[in-house]
């Protein structure tokens, strides 16, 4: 005879701790800042054993919502986009996410991001990106890998929007797409070149205060990453895996 009920699926006493103190966290029950209570008083109120609370706080602090301070204390913090984008690039590899659906995506953000720097940004933003240009520029000259420097750089031009979920939405995205950047320079010497003259021309875009001409290289520099794909010889449905960047 068929089953009328499915089993219950307990979570272990840590997860339901964990899942409690990130949801005031989120509801802003608990501010950023804001010091936690110690281990033995959170064992007490949960009515649970001290390491089942330690591991807890471990998973919370490992996920970027609380931060050692002084005397080894635990508080509130905000989970920062360099902590968060990797763990969804990791979400996005096992779902086995392909180029083209990357791709695709990436031409909406980037643009638009490019678009709103060029409207937002302020002189020590437009500073950052200068500097990231000129490394660029001195890491091709000396025949150095640029992968680093090309994420930087467009993370740094979805910063000068100064709009959170923008910086928040693309990173993960972007870095999983470039995790075989410096795979697609290695096949072509040329395109390093290009990349340089996309991110110079955006930053020209960005300084004039010109939307459409920033947006416009963004697109050309998205489009021009997606015939480096193809000139790899990957299949567009290929799910792209994750990795280090060279």
């Amino acid at each position: 005879m068929a089953s009328l009920f499915n089993k219950i699926d307990l979570l272990p006493a840590y997860r339901v701790i964990h899942d409690e103190i990130e949801k005031r966290i989120l509801s802003g029950e608990l501010l950023p800042d804001q010091p936690l209570p110690v281990e033995t008083v959170l064992a007490e109120q949960f009515g649970v054993a001290r390491h089942t609370v330690r591991e807890a706080l471990r998973s919370l602090e490992h996920s970027g919502f609380l931060r050692r301070g002084a005397g080894r204390r635990l508080f509130v913090a905000l989970p920062l986009y360099g902590e968060v984008a990797p763990q969804i690039s990791r979400a996005l590899a096992m779902h086995r996410v392909t180029f083209e659906e990357l791709w695709e995506v990436s031409l909406d953000l980037e643009p638009s991001a490019a678009e709103r720097a060029a409207r937002r940004a302020g002189p020590e933003a437009i500073e950052r990106i200068r500097a990231n240009v000129a490394a660029t520029r001195e890491a091709i000259e000396n025949n150095a890998s640029i992968a680093r420097l090309d994420v930087q750089f467009h993370a740094l031009v979805a910063e000068a929007t100064g709009n959170k979920v923008i910086m928040l939405a693309r990173e993960p995205i972007f870095l999983l797409g470039c995790s075989t950047l410096g795979k697609l320079i290695e096949k072509d010497v040329n395109v390093s070149r290009r990349l340089l003259q996309a991110h110079e021309n955006v930053l020209k875009g960005i300084e004039n205060r010109d939307p459409a001409y920033a947006r416009d290289w963004m697109r050309k520099h998205i489009e021009d990453f997606r015939r480096g794909w193809l000139m790899t010889k990957r299949d567009e449905d290929m799910p792209v895996a994750g990795g280090e960047l060279n």
